[in-house]
């Protein structure tokens, strides 16, 4: 998460200053104006350059400006392609929607409906809610500790993270929050504890219109979803008569290694959760994926006004061409899991501290058990040319979220960055870190 003591830009300070409300997070952690990026590389107005491991928060998996995304939305612009449809018929949609089902659905055997809510995660959050809502009759929803699902109302409330709730200013209701897997320690089974509160008349914890979790959570720490806990879940939703939704925004589109982060596990979600990298290129896009027996929408009866983002189903649909028509874009992801896995591993025996690796495939950190620490991390490695940040309840995660488009070249340069980075935050005083 942002941080809030790095001193704010010079260039153009004035302006930010003046104009820009007190609820910008993460340019307070990286104090320069950024002008222009290409690849895994970031360029800032003095001509300095920085390799980029936060990729807008997994909003840009496949890189900045990838040449063949970038082309097919120049051309579709020149030739006066639709750019805003609400929900019409367009020919951009369609090629979307043919690409889709072909490259994604078919070949892993799933049948959704696909809904488009609206731009961002949070869209998609609330209409799969409302959806489970109206699918069961019930209103409460179970969701899990340390998981981030927006800062809509609805979504809030399925939000643990008590920063962002604090700032809702009304009451959070229609959840009830459960222990996700490790929570308690190892040896405590938190998917065998929500069964026996579910079948308990007495819990108190009414009967559920949905269980809502990440297989990874990115913003809680990058805790990993165990696949037996995971399955388990999945049966405890369909004996309750619970719709089980999966929020894959950050861990979706190749960053937990396969397209969906759930795909190995043998889990079918009835409703699935889709937008940060959905575009391919940064721009605002999300899906809801539905079950065809749980889409009992009215026409209109959840809808947006940019729920029909044309240029965005161009990039989309070029990104998945590129990138997932075949396996070899995710072998590649599993090379540079490996390579990432096995140098967070040395940091941590070279470091101790009692640090750990945290995570799944490029979705992978270093937890350092401290947010100062963290922070410090984050502040050294930008000074050293790293665009990095935190995730977890402490902030205490320092969260590798590097392109998966990122070459080995730059992968093991930025990760030699990081180390340096680490070893700097550990000799400096956190007094003279916050200055």
């Amino acid at each position: 998460m942002p941080h809030q003591d790095t001193p704010e830009p010079t260039p153009a300070k004035n302006t930010f200053l003046r104009l820009e409300s007190e609820v910008r997070s993460y340019c307070r952690s990286f104090p320069t104006v950024f002008t222009s990026a290409q690849g895994a590389t970031l360029r800032d107005a003095s001509g300095r350059t920085y390799l980029d491991f936060l990729a807008g928060c997994s909003t840009l998996n496949y890189g900045h400006n990838d040449p063949d995304l970038k082309a097919a939305l120049i051309d579709y612009i020149a030739g006066d392609g639709i750019a805003h449809g609400l929900d019409m018929y367009t020919e951009a949609k369609e090629a979307f929607l043919a690409e889709f089902e072909a490259t994604v659905l078919k070949p892993r055997r799933l049948d959704y409906r696909v809904q488009f809510p609206g731009p961002t995660g949070a869209n998609t959050v609330e209409a799969a809610i409302k959806l489970a809502r109206k699918a069961t009759g019930r209103h409460n929803v179970v969701a899990f500790t340390n998981g981030f699902h927006g800062a809509t109302l609805g979504a809030l409330a399925a939000t643990g993270n008590s920063h962002h709730r604090g700032g809702a200013g009304i009451a959070l209701t229609g959840v009830t929050r459960v222990p996700y897997a490790g929570y308690h320690g190892e040896d405590v089974d938190t998917a065998e504890m929500l069964d026996r509160m579910l079948n308990d008349p007495s819990s108190g914890v009414d009967a559920p219109a949905a269980i809502l979790l990440e297989t990874v959570q990115g913003e809680g720490g990058l805790n990993v979803a165990p696949v037996d806990w995971l399955r388990r879940i999945a049966q405890i939703a369909r004996a309750h008569g619970a719709l089980l939704i999966i929020d894959d925004i950050q861990a979706g589109c190749g960053r937990a290694g396969t397209f969906f982060s759930f795909e190995n596990s043998g889990v079918k979600p009835d409703i699935v959760t889709l937008a940060k990298s959905l575009s391919g290129m940064g721009l605002p896009f999300a899906l809801t994926l539905v079950a065809p027996e749980y889409d009992l929408w009215k026409p209109g009866e959840h809808n947006g006004t940019f729920r029909g983002n044309c240029h965005a189903f161009v990039t989309a649909r070029a990104a998945l061409a590129k990138f997932w028509r075949d396996g070899s874009f995710q072998t590649a992801i599993e090379q540079k899991s490996a390579l990432l896995e096995r140098r967070l591993t040395e940091m941590v025996e070279r470091f101790g501290q009692d640090f750990r690796v945290k995570g799944r495939r490029m979705m992978r950190g270093l937890d350092v058990r401290d947010g100062d620490l963290a922070s410090r991390v984050c502040s050294e490695a930008f000074l050293r040319g790293l665009v990095i940040e935190t995730s977890g309840a402490h902030d205490e995660v320092v969260k590798v979220l590097a392109p998966l488009t990122i070459t080995e070249t730059e992968f093991a340069q930025g990760l030699d960055i990081l180390e340096r980075a680490v070893a700097a935050a550990l000799e400096a005083p956190a007094a003279v870190a916050a200055e």
